[in-house]
């Protein structure tokens, strides 16, 4: 979404008006739905009066265009200043410019990662370069204008109250200035050229604009990229919190010691890229010689990747980097350099089939490893068991006399990367307020809403043709019958002559992979950890609407689910807090179960009321492609 777009004879005008300012501060609070703070309004103020001096030249036409705050499609991305228009050939460019504050900064060990004054005191961000190129690179891979179109874009950063001692341009971060050139205090005559060398024409054919509008593919498949990644090729560039968490954890692992343990929590929505870093954490800690593993306590993602490891590594090699939670019952003390504890909301307390191993996997995690990185969002926990939070894997650490760090990994590409679908999701479910009362489809996610089960499975037959990335879902409110008789239905919906049966036996925890799979339907526990394009969820009576309120009822699940075993004893002994937890579980398995996929959720409602509230929190242009 672009915040402010004009050509620059424009921009400079708004600026000698002394106007610019107001001008985003007005359009980011309605555009972007959200309060501007005095610094960020200060950081206007103060940036563009520079950028506007760069641009005070002949040599860069008065009709280039100009946009500010772009944020990247389906991303929480934004490109801070961007100029755009064609060059002497009639080559068409955009220059992607990261402005900064920063007056002083200080070396790191870190990969692209620097220290200074930022917010609230000195901290570790990501060098400017390497910012601005990221970008770039974000755009180049899935931006279909910009390399259909052959859109060159050219990256730099813009440090205007910093005079280079000598550390922003230091040797150490020579890869990603050559890729993306930084430019000081000093530099604003080199800045001008750098930006004129590559603009001699106006922007002609409204190049961000086209931009903008490009149709964004969604990102990568993880598993898909396994093998590749295990050979060393570099699938996915790490944006932002990303690349901070990844070269965090990075360095714990490789000073951490029996007498200096360290435990990294790292909280994510969906999306944000939490299995990413994981595994790239898993294949660089790997190469250095640590001894790291993986660890889930749903098997299904590491059943998925394992699979497209097969005939890339020997089957012994592929057992050592995947782990399940409960594996660390009887394992020496710091055993491992480092566990990569990815879905950590899943955690148990005890081990093993019957529940009956171990005293608590948190607390066996983190005895068994010097460095322990733990991924999670408390807003997935979907059975009574789960007991990974913030609270509990910070108690067993200070326990182990173990240093905790904690970090925080912002959107990315899942749901396209739609802050507004997922904020969106959390208000509708009544999960948390926020401001995303309606959903309006800007951000080009395809939500839509059938009333009728059999057009819901058709519509995802007919986007599975396309790769192989399309699966039906549903709430765990129906018996598996078919386990014991092969020809029984499971999910009946006799109002609809509809019927299907559970995946839970045949392909197990590969039913998102197998291509015959989409005839039958996964649950929670089948589906936890991956992703595909489209997502169908049915959504059963066990969550309702009635009178204002998102209600739930356990007695509407199967009775072989085990989400919420025991919730009638926990009743008795603490209804209150029995009833607070019943809620969430229940909820968050939709939510969580909504945002599997990253193109888009078709969605069929048992309860009619229900679909008529969700209806309801939709904007016209998203209900006129309902069925």
């Amino acid at each position: 979404m672009i915040v402010y777009k004009k050509s620059k004879g424009e921009f400079i005008a708004d600026i000698d008006d002394l106007i610019i300012e107001d001008i985003i501060h007005e359009s980011v609070e309605k555009k972007l739905n959200r309060r501007v703070g005095e610094s960020e309004y200060r950081s206007w103020q103060n940036s563009l009066q520079y950028m506007a001096n760069v641009l005070r030249t002949d040599d860069i036409p008065g009709d280039a265009g100009v946009a500010i705050e772009y944020n990247i499609p389906r991303t929480s991305n934004r490109v801070d200043f961007i100029i755009s228009g064609q060059s002497e050939g009639g080559e068409e460019f955009a220059i992607l410019i990261e402005l900064k504050q920063w007056s002083e900064i200080q070396l790191t060990g870190k990969d692209a990662m620097v220290r200074t004054r930022f917010k609230h005191g000195m901290s570790e961000e990501l060098h400017p370069s390497y910012q601005a190129w990221s970008y770039s690179a974000l755009l180049n891979g899935f931006n279909q204008t910009v390399y259909e179109e052959n859109i060159q874009l050219k990256p730099c950063a813009y440090l205007h109250n910093y005079t280079d001692d000598g550390l922003i341009t230091h040797a150490f971060y020579a890869d990603y200035i050559a890729k993306a050139p930084v430019f000081c205090k000093e530099d604003k005559l080199r800045l001008r050229e750098f930006i004129s060398g590559f603009i001699r024409h106006g922007d002609r054919r409204d190049v961000i604009l086209r931009i903008e509008n490009g149709k964004i593919k969604p990102s990568k498949s993880l598993a898909d990229s396994m093998a590749s990644m295990m050979k060393g090729n570099q699938e996915f560039v790490m944006i932002d919190s990303q690349k901070i968490v990844y070269e965090t954890a990075l360095a714990l692992a490789q000073t951490s010691t029996p007498a200096n343990k360290n435990v990294l929590i790292v909280h994510g929505g969906p999306g944000t890229g939490k299995s990413v870093v994981a595994i790239n954490l898993l294949v660089a800690l790997t190469k250095k010689g640590l001894l790291a593993q993986y660890v889930t306590k749903n098997s299904a993602p590491r059943t998925v990747y394992e699979t497209k490891l097969t005939g890339t590594l020997k089957k012994t090699e592929i057992s050592n980097f995947f782990s399940g939670s409960g594996a660390f019952t009887s394992t020496r003390p710091d055993m491992f350099d480092a566990l990569i504890v990815d879905e950590a909301h899943r955690l148990n307390e005890k081990s093993g089939m019957f529940q009956n191993m171990g005293e608590n996997q948190v607390k066996e995690i983190i005895g068994s490893s010097k460095f322990s990185v733990f991924f999670l969002d408390e807003d997935q926990k979907v059975t009574l068991s789960d007991i990974g939070e913030e609270e509990e894997i910070e108690k067993w650490a200070i326990r182990h006399n173990a240093t905790v760090h904690k970090l925080e990994l912002t959107s990315q590409f899942r749901c396209g990367g739609s802050d507004g679908y997922l904020a969106w999701l959390d208000d509708v479910l009544q999960i948390r307020e926020t401001a995303n009362t309606m959903l309006d489809g800007k951000d080009g996610y395809d939500f839509r809403i059938f009333d009728d089960p059999n057009a819901l499975r058709d519509a995802i037959y007919e986007k599975n043709r396309e790769a192989n990335k399309a699966r039906l879902v549903a709430g765990y409110c129906w018996d598996w019958r078919s386990k014991k008789n092969p020809q029984e239905m499971d999910i009946v919906i006799p109002e609809h002559d509809f019927a299907m049966r559970w995946n839970l036996g045949s392909d197990g925890m590969l039913w998102i992979v197998k291509p015959e799979s989409v005839s039958e339907v996964g649950c929670i526990h089948t589906c936890q950890g991956l992703e595909v394009d489209y997502i169908g969820v049915i959504i059963g009576p066990d969550m309702i609407y009635r009178e204002g309120d998102v209600l739930v009822d356990p007695s509407k699940r199967s009775g072989m689910d085990k989400s919420v075993h025991g919730y009638k004893k926990r009743l008795k002994e603490n209804p209150d807090e029995t009833r607070s937890l019943v809620r969430s579980i229940i909820k968050n398995t939709y939510r969580t179960l909504m945002s599997r996929g990253m193109k888009g959720c078709y969605v069929y409602f048992t309860d009619k009321e229900t679909e008529q509230y969700f209806r309801s929190r939709i904007d016209d242009t998203i209900l006129i492609k309902t069925a």
